[in-house]
């Protein structure tokens, strides 16, 4: 047997192809959580205030050590509970870092 062939018997197997890649797509930075200022804190909630429900919005909100941002339709809007839900995605309203709502001219069908 040649060494080439002997060094093949060795290499690792990869049962699942693309499993290495997805995992590398899927490692994340993680990053504290910024605490905003009153004035932020304060424009924030002047902007929740002006959404409703069925508005479309970009969300980008703080969750499990990274921010992340979606985009969608207000499904629901507790001010009480202080929950806002795009689509399927509860956020807190303590966990967003910036909304904004997106045009009308921007919807796509």
């Amino acid at each position: 047997m040649s060494q080439a062939d002997r060094a093949k018997q060795f290499m690792p197997f990869a049962a699942l192809k693309g499993y290495e890649e997805a995992l590398r797509k899927k490692e994340k930075i993680v990053v504290p959580k910024v605490e905003l200022s009153e004035e932020m804190k304060e424009e924030l909630d002047r902007r929740v205030q002006q959404i409703e429900k069925k508005d479309i919005v970009t969300v980008t909100y703080f969750k499990d050590d990274e921010y992340l941002e979606i985009t969608g339709m207000v499904s629901r809007l507790d001010k009480d509970a202080r929950i806002l839900k795009v689509v399927n995605t509860k956020i807190a309203f303590e966990d967003i870092f910036r909304i904004e709502k997106v045009s009308e001219n921007h919807r796509s069908l």
